[in-house]
């Protein structure tokens, strides 16, 4: 009897892992069946995919091994296709970009907020948030017009500027300089510091956990950018690879299956680099006036 309560005691000690397994195993599947068919040879690939586009009424099968693994549709992908690495470095460009702008523009404005108390400053970050919460749709017609109007449209500035102006890096970022003690700015002004120096030796520092959470998840989010592009570049030769995927056949589908796991590596990489750094900015998103 009681090796019977020892045991159902360790049962209810692994069941809420075991519950969370479950969840993971459902995410992670997407990508165990993109490595899987990114190593299937053509013949095998058709013989799985048929039903769909044949308009039968079997279903698909699918095999966690394939029978022939291969490599070939990576080489030549990344061999034998040049206009794939023209996206990829097109969406390099982007996003690199418009981090840096967001450093430029968004992290100062960041810490204006935060530091500086001034009459209607509540209010302008306010508007702030406001207009974070306005989805692509709402403003894509008025950006559309402004960018015509400055002769921006089919260049990749009119995929960056906006994006360095936005306001969510912002929001993040404020955050961060705002767990910072303002007693140590009053410190640093009486020891005869600069409001730059403040900012470099102090605020950035100390706030870098915001920064950088803005920085990961502006990363994930500009690396996969698609509405933005499509609306804004008509030429192909300007998109990112993000626009790469909705551009091979199902004859290509090995392509298509190498292209994903190309493209989702370096956001794999970021996360798991910024994951902390993720936890925090959320926290500090959550943190009350």
């Amino acid at each position: 009897m009681k090796y019977l309560n020892v045991k159902i005691k360790e049962i209810k000690k692994e069941a809420p892992a075991f519950l969370l397994l479950l969840p993971a195993v459902f995410v992670c599947m997407p990508v165990i069946l993109l490595i899987t068919g990114s190593v299937m040879g053509g013949w095998e690939l058709k013989q799985y995919l048929s039903p769909i586009y044949t308009e039968g009424t079997e279903y698909i099968s699918w095999k966690l091994i394939p029978d022939y693994p291969t490599f070939e549709n990576y080489g030549k992908l990344l061999f034998l296709t040049p206009q794939f690495f023209v996206l990829f470095w097109n969406s390099v460009k982007m996003t690199g970009c418009i981090l840096a702008g967001q450093l430029i523009a968004g992290v100062p404005a960041a810490w204006a907020f935060a530091v500086y108390k001034v009459k209607g400053s509540r209010a302008l970050f306010g508007l702030y948030v406001v207009l974070m919460l306005l989805p692509f749709q709402v403003t894509m017609l008025s950006s559309y017009l402004v960018l015509n109007r400055l002769g921006l449209l089919n260049t990749h500035e009119a995929v960056i500027l906006p994006a360095v102006f936005s306001t969510f890096p912002v929001f993040l970022t404020y955050g961060g300089f705002r767990c910072i003690p303002m007693q140590l700015c009053e410190a640093a002004r009486i020891d005869g510091a600069g409001e730059i120096t403040i900012f470099l030796k102090i605020g950035m520092p100390l706030g870098k956990s915001g920064l950088l959470s803005a920085m990961v998840l502006g990363f994930l989010e500009y690396w996969n950018l698609m509405e933005q592009p499509m609306a804004f570049l008509e030429d192909k030769s300007l998109w990112p690879l993000s626009l790469y995927l909705p551009e091979i056949t199902w004859a290509q589908a090995g392509y298509a299956f190498c292209a994903s796991i190309i493209t989702l590596i370096p956001a794999v990489f970021v996360f798991v680099w910024g994951q902390d750094y993720l936890e925090q900015g959320i926290i500090y998103s959550g943190l009350k006036e």
